[in-house]
């Protein structure tokens, strides 16, 4: 009888060990790349153990004095190992850890919603695709990325891969600290409704909620007096709120559920 319980477990592992090295070897789909929007999970869970010596950089061609609106970018992921076995993932995020921007896969790796990784294991762990910047100014933005040397084995539990990360922020259109406004809200999450509470002395403010990419998707004008927006228009998800005054402007993640 136990004979008999193993060998069917041992049916149920194959094909279960199959998918998940098949799924891996052409870049996950879910939060992998290290970053706080992330909760900085990575591949480390299972690629641990070994040590290629690797390193990586990301780089790109957004001049130091930041982003331009709506434009396309190229991003550079490029990694040093003894390893011949590569995976990657990319995000963009504000400080808000909200994910911005969208991307264009090039040779080797693929768009995966808001997020970019490997189609396939690189043999030098270099990558090159584009990001399109958002069309509004939504403040500073930095990648984030994980990539995994691996031994090549096809095995991602025998602890012999070595998992790296690294960040490259953008001071793009960033809000200098002067300019900050500080604000609260609640609930946030929300379903209905939202609050947003100014600081003393602020009286009006104008109220932007942005999607991923950079899209206003909801706009609309707060007083101290009346200070609470309906959100039933907006689709679940993870917006950029934007509160702007005359002078100041301030950002933070919203969820709707």
């Amino acid at each position: 009888m136990k004979k008999n319980y193993f060998f069917k477990f041992l049916l149920l592992a194959i094909p279960v060990s199959a998918f998940l090295l098949i799924s891996s070897s052409g870049g996950r789909t879910d939060g992998r790349s290290g970053s706080p929007g992330d909760g900085g999970n990575t591949c480390a869970q299972c690629h641990s153990g070994g040590d290629f010596d690797a390193s990586v950089e990301i780089t790109s061609d957004i001049p130091v004095t930041g982003y331009e609106l709506n434009k396309d970018y190229t991003i550079n992921v490029n990694t040093t190992s003894s390893s011949n076995t590569h995976g990657f993932q990319l995000v963009a995020e504000t400080d808000a850890n909200v994910k911005v921007g969208a991307f264009t896969a090039g040779n080797g790796s693929r768009v995966s919603g808001d997020r970019i990784t490997h189609s396939s294991p690189s043999s030098s762990g270099d990558w090159s695709f584009t990001w399109r910047s958002p069309a509004t100014d939504l403040g500073k933005v930095t990648f984030y990325t994980a990539v995994n040397a691996a031994n090549g084995n096809g095995s991602a539990f025998d602890g012999q891969d070595q998992v790296v990360t690294a960040n490259s922020a953008t001071p793009s259109l960033s809000i200098a600290e002067a300019n900050r406004l500080e604000f609260s809200s609640f609930p946030n999450p929300a379903t209905d409704r939202i609050t947003l509470q100014l600081p003393t002395g602020t009286e009006n403010a104008k109220v932007g909620f942005y999607d991923a990419v950079g899209r206003l998707a909801l706009t609309r004008n707060i007083s101290d007096a009346n200070n609470s927006i309906n959100v039933n228009s907006l689709s679940k998800g993870i917006y950029l709120l934007k509160v702007s005054t005359a002078d100041k402007i301030g950002t933070q993640r919203f969820i709707k559920n």
